[in-house]
């Protein structure tokens, strides 16, 4: 005779059998329900979260790579890639960047032991895992190299998810308590990242899904959708904490041509199309003619009647001594000093202009000579448009999948718009000389005036200013180290090389501060078929 089971045992144990089998098959539905029936009712939701955590998303992630404590991965200065930083380190005004080029996930775990936390904006372009993208992948069949975790077929949803997955837990950690992330990303995966993030960072932190218009027409007629936007999703750390207000309104509009003591102001509508006919429709006299105005066909006044007069007396609605036939006899004013603040919303449809579009990155890439290069980059002035609103003028600002680098240059632009210090930190592999033909290049280009080889470009800020000069990069390289549990030795060693190039991807960094070698820098294990 088996022990009695609690409700709470039940009905834990009728969720793993309404569980798909496609997730859990029948033999891990049998050990789930034994750990149920052992488990008591106290800690019962933790246990059962955590074996179901496979599938409580609604899709299963492949079995997560397990952290290879026999290798560390850390970053080291490569001074020969470094753009300006022997002219322009200790000249006043000179703003220093990163580029540190490896596997990501190693790169991010080299930043949370120099930036934990001190993140205020990620922007990341990820691999969008659609059919086109196939060839940039990774062989199932390719023999995998030692010490290195490689998605086996990064294009299945499972894999694709799990990189995701695993890089955006380590990319929250790096967020200050204010910061925010802002993820592109297209209808293929749109809903489950979405799922994921709300996961990860939290469903009350979610922000925005910001639209943009990705070109005015497509190639694909077979359905005869015509698909011209792409998403952006925007996430928290803790969105009681953020205020996305940034730029100025336009307020050229306002005057003050009759002195009014209460400011600038501009004529508004007084009327709405939502109201009562009890408390928005009334008639309202003109005293120097007598006419009398009422709200447009279908429209109420924006006040009652007590509030109307309310007005009157202070003046914010001003009568009319002459007027056109078809105007109304009074004017009201909107005062400049009534708005709560100056600085404009950032809209979810602010990206649906042409700026944004595809085409314009294509010719800035073609102005430096790099079109084909490199394909589906961001336009500076989406990127330009997300920091304009969600950074300070001293924020970091960190983009691990940095591709054509089109974040720093944004970053570069907006701070010499604004005179910010804004610095940015890229994150980029090398797989097919993506960081030193394309993501370096780039910089060096808008940076220094012309290529690496002394290649003229077209390219230039503006008439008054051709490059921008005043930016400095500090490039690094991911270096991987075998490193046995028991070779204390080397540990030491390698600790006090690691140490002093954290120091040098942030100068705050305290080398005097522990840093735990074999858990901090560990590799992760590669993933073989079995």
């Amino acid at each position: 005779m088996g022990t009695k089971l609690s409700e709470l045992q039940k009905e834990k144990i009728r969720e793993i059998d309404d569980i798909a089998s496609v997730s859990f098959n029948q033999e891990q539905k049998a050990i789930a329900k034994k750990i149920i029936e052992n488990t008591p009712d106290s800690d019962l939701h933790e246990v059962f979260n955590f074996i179901t955590q496979r599938v409580k998303l609604g899709f299963v992630f492949d079995e997560a790579p397990e952290v290879n404590h026999n290798a560390i991965s850390f970053v080291r200065e490569n001074e020969n890639l470094n753009i300006n930083i022997t002219n322009l380190e200790n000249l006043a005004g000179n703003i220093e960047h990163k580029l540190i080029i490896g596997e990501n996930y190693d790169a991010l775990k080299n930043l949370l032991v120099t930036h934990y936390e001190k993140i205020d904006v990620i922007y990341i372009d990820p691999p969008y895992n659609t059919e086109a993208m196939k060839g940039d992948g990774n062989d199932y069949k390719d023999e995998i190299s030692a010490n290195k975790f490689i998605y086996r077929d990064k294009f299945t949803r499972n894999g694709w998810l799990n990189m995701m997955n695993e890089r955006l837990k380590l990319a929250r950690k790096l967020l200050k308590d204010s910061g925010v992330i802002f993820i592109s990303i297209d209808d293929t995966e749109q809903a489950y990242l979405k799922v994921l993030c709300d996961e990860i960072f939290g469903e009350g932190n979610f922000v925005c899904d910001f639209i943009r218009k990705t070109k005015s027409t497509t190639n694909d007629a077979k359905t005869g959708v015509n698909i011209q936007h792409e998403n952006c999703l925007c996430y928290a750390k803790d969105k009681s904490k953020i205020n996305l207000l940034g730029g100025e309104k336009d307020l050229s509009k306002y005057s003050n041509p009759d002195n009014d003591p209460n400011g600038a102001w501009v004529s508004d509508n007084p009327s709405a199309k939502s109201g009562t006919m009890e408390n928005g429709y009334f008639g309202v006299t003109n005293p120097y003619t007598c006419k009398v105005d009422y709200p447009p066909q279908g429209r109420f006044w924006l006040f009652s009647q007590n509030t109307m007069q309310k007005h009157i007396n202070e003046g914010r609605i001003c009568f009319k001594k002459e007027y056109k036939e078809n105007e109304r006899g009074f004017i009201y004013k909107r005062y400049l000093k009534d708005l709560k603040t100056t600085k404009k919303t950032f809209d979810s449809l602010k990206f649906i202009s042409n700026e944004f579009m595809n085409q314009a990155a294509t010719k800035e890439l073609l102005s430096l000579e790099m079109a084909e290069l490199f394909t589906y980059p961001k336009p500076i002035e989406f990127i330009k448009g997300i920091l304009s609103h969600a950074t300070n003028k001293d924020s970091i600002i960190l983009d691990f999948f940095a591709g054509s680098g089109t974040t720093a240059q944004a970053v570069m632009e907006l701070n010499t718009e604004d005179g910010g210090k804004r610095e940015c930190i890229l994150v980029t592999n090398n797989e097919n000389n993506i960081a030193i033909n394309v993501t370096r290049e780039r910089l060096y280009r808008v940076i220094n005036g012309k290529g690496s080889n002394g290649e003229p470009i077209k390219w230039q800020y503006s008439k008054d200013k051709k490059y921008l000069s005043d930016n400095s990069v500090r490039v690094f390289e991911v270096e991987t180290h075998e490193l046995s549990l028991n070779d204390l030795e080397k540990a030491q060693d390698l600790t006090n090389i690691a140490k002093g190039e954290l120091q040098k991807l942030n100068p705050e960094y305290d080398i005097n501060d522990e840093l735990k070698i074999y858990s901090e820098l560990a590799s992760l294990n590669p993933q073989k078929d079995k």
